[in-house]
């Protein structure tokens, strides 16, 4: 399976809503594989859209939810116990992934993966800086503490831009859109009470990081 990354001639809005001119020329990805096929007792119906104008990558992530938590305070603390949506992505040329990790309220988990197994779970990586994250650009619409956790329905978004130079200080070299990239998307987290775990390409066991199950990402030249 492939996701299609559409060029957009501007640059889109982050905090413009799901269905606007800026984000309606997007393909969407629906998150709804449980692992191995299981349907948890809290569905939230969780999509993303991504652009690229050859330089950054945007993408809006809009979730259907319910029991909202968020309680991370900075970046690179474990978002996904959090109500968390995540874009895993690798470049082409072999040099690893990065986990770019949401929490409803904005804060950002980010690795730099070159290794990672079922068995052993990550290895070789580096944690990319709060210097290097604060090249990113987020939109948010949750407030920046949400606890203790909603119960009515709620839908937030989420919106992102990250630029090529951020992958390029990591790997020593800028990535090209040229050749195909791969990685997948998930949705987590939230009031442990009704945890869940969903992705775009199906996983088998309860561990996001399978670089090997990632799906291919195809930028439109």
């Amino acid at each position: 399976m492939y996701y299609t990354v559409k060029k957009c001639q501007n640059a889109p809005d982050l905090s413009a809503p799901w269905d606007s001119p800026d984000w309606n020329q997007a393909d969407t990805v629906t998150i709804n594989n449980g692992i191995n096929g299981e349907i948890y007792g809290h569905f939230p119906e969780t999509t993303c859209r991504l652009l690229h104008d050859g330089t950054h990558i945007y993408g809006l992530f809009q979730v259907q939810d319910r029991y909202v938590r968020c309680v991370t305070v900075e970046h690179n603390e474990q978002v996904c116990r959090d109500s968390c949506v995540e874009f895993f992505v690798e470049p082409p040329g072999g040099c690893g992934y990065f986990n770019f990790e949401f929490s409803g309220n904005g804060n950002t988990l980010l690795y730099h993966i070159r290794e990672a197994s079922l068995e052993k779970g990550i290895g070789d990586h580096t944690k990319v800086t709060k210097e290097d994250i604060a090249d990113l650009e987020i939109f948010h619409t949750l407030p920046k503490v949400v606890d203790p956790p909603t119960d009515a329905p709620i839908t937030w978004r989420l919106g992102f831009k990250i630029p090529l130079a951020l992958f390029a200080r990591q790997i020593g070299k800028t990535p090209d859109f040229s050749d195909a990239w791969r990685g997948n998307f998930y949705k987590c987290g939230g009031c442990p009470s009704h945890s869940h775990w969903y992705s775009w390409q199906p996983l088998t066991i309860k561990n996001f990081h399978q670089p090997d199950k990632f799906g291919s990402i195809i930028f439109e030249s």
